[in-house]
């Protein structure tokens, strides 16, 4: 399927699926949760499933009576994942006085939230990034990451390929936040092994990929390019230097996402490498997936089990055992949560470590995976 008509077709089930969920704050006793993310656009699929996987949890638990019999409702507005966009979004949940922002889609679009975040005091939680500006140390009880960072990815990366004697290595990164941040986390994985990037180009948010990026990454003829951007860009890179005549590899930090970037590449998938955040959804030998494919059979609903659906699915499994413990301890409100949330770290839920602190980042889940061409993914 070509760029635009996956994109397109991606959008309209976007839209034909979540249309219905944007709606007021609701009057009742529900616990209201508001989520900016992309539902249209290049990252769209990957948004999508993040939400379909967060909403299969939440409607699973509503359905065995909810949180203290209190309703859990997840909000969700499209930004197209655009800054702007994000923050008018914020916005309007700070004014709606959702009890929390939950599952923001990039880096970018989260940063560009923070400054809302600070000032009206409301929690964030599981924002889908790895950059260390949402891990600072001033957003401590504030913003709550569930997934690894990309420090802890591309250094993953780096001893994988260095161990495999693999030393010239290029980035393809996306020039803002998000890419600058792989970006970092390469370099400084790098130089532990008194390394430096080969050569290094970025490609502009929510846009194609230039030529010039494609020749001057394959002149260096890098034994590996990394590339730290969004699903549709990484695609048509690796399309796109295979024709130019490259042969080496392909290894994509998570936010790229494995079911979006698998489908757009198809048949040219094969052996592209993507790090990984959360279990396989595949492998029911975890707690975590089964517990994600029990909620799928009950459910009935036609959502693809895939790492994004399975880190919403995750995302919203830590926040409710936070809110679980709130209630036994008495009334639910923001700062018996974030109690409840400082309490569950350097635990497991349903077997997948949680680490909210920056100085306990070794406990944090990351493996590598490779993908193939028959749509299939080997860990």
């Amino acid at each position: 399927m070509q760029r635009r008509q996956f994109v397109t077709t991606v959008a309209a089930a976007a839209a034909a699926t979540l249309a219905p969920q944007v709606r007021a704050q609701d009057s009742s006793n529900a616990i209201v949760l508001g989520q900016s993310c992309a539902l249209t656009g290049f990252s769209a699929e990957l948004g999508l499933q993040y939400h379909l996987g967060a909403q299969l949890y939440f409607d699973d638990l509503n359905a065995r009576g909810g949180i203290a019999q209190r309703e859990i409702k997840l909000r969700v507005l499209d930004d197209g994942y655009e800054p702007e966009r994000c923050f008018a979004n914020t916005k309007r949940f700070v004014q709606d006085d959702v009890f929390a922002l939950f599952g923001y889609l990039g880096t970018p679009t989260s940063v560009a939230a923070l400054p809302l975040v600070q000032q009206s005091r409301t929690l964030m939680f599981a924002p889908l990034t790895g950059s260390q500006a949402v891990r600072q140390q001033n957003l401590r009880h504030l913003v709550y990451n569930v997934r690894a960072s990309y420090a802890e990815e591309t250094a993953l990366m780096v001893r994988q390929l260095t161990g495999l004697g693999l030393k010239k290595i290029a980035v393809l990164h996306q020039n803002d936040a998000y890419g600058q941040s792989g970006l970092e986390g390469v370099t400084s994985a790098l130089a532990l092994h008194g390394l430096t990037p080969v050569e290094t180009a970025t490609v502009e948010r929510n846009a194609a990929v230039p030529k010039s990026a494609v020749q001057k990454l394959v002149a260096k003829r890098p034994d590996v390019i990394v590339q730290v951007c969004t699903y549709a860009a990484s695609a048509e890179f690796v399309r796109e230097a295979r024709a130019a005549g490259y042969g080496g590899q392909f290894y994509n930090v998570s936010f790229v996402g494995t079911q979006a970037l698998q489908s757009a590449l198809g048949k040219d998938a094969e052996g592209v490498v993507v790090t990984q955040v959360v279990p396989s959804p595949f492998k029911t030998s975890h707690p975590a997936t089964r517990e994600f494919h029990a909620a799928l059979a009950k459910s009935g609903k036609k959502i693809q089990p895939n790492y994004s659906s399975m880190e919403g699915f995750l995302a919203a499994r830590v926040f409710s055992e936070a809110l679980r413990r709130a209630a036994s301890s008495g009334k639910i409100t923001r700062e018996s949560t974030i109690a409840a949330l400082d309490a569950l770290n350097g635990q497991q839920v349903a077997g997948f470590p949680v680490s909210f602190q920056a100085q306990a980042e070794k406990a944090r889940f990351v493996e590598l995976s490779m993908l193939t061409g028959d749509g299939k993914v080997r860990v």
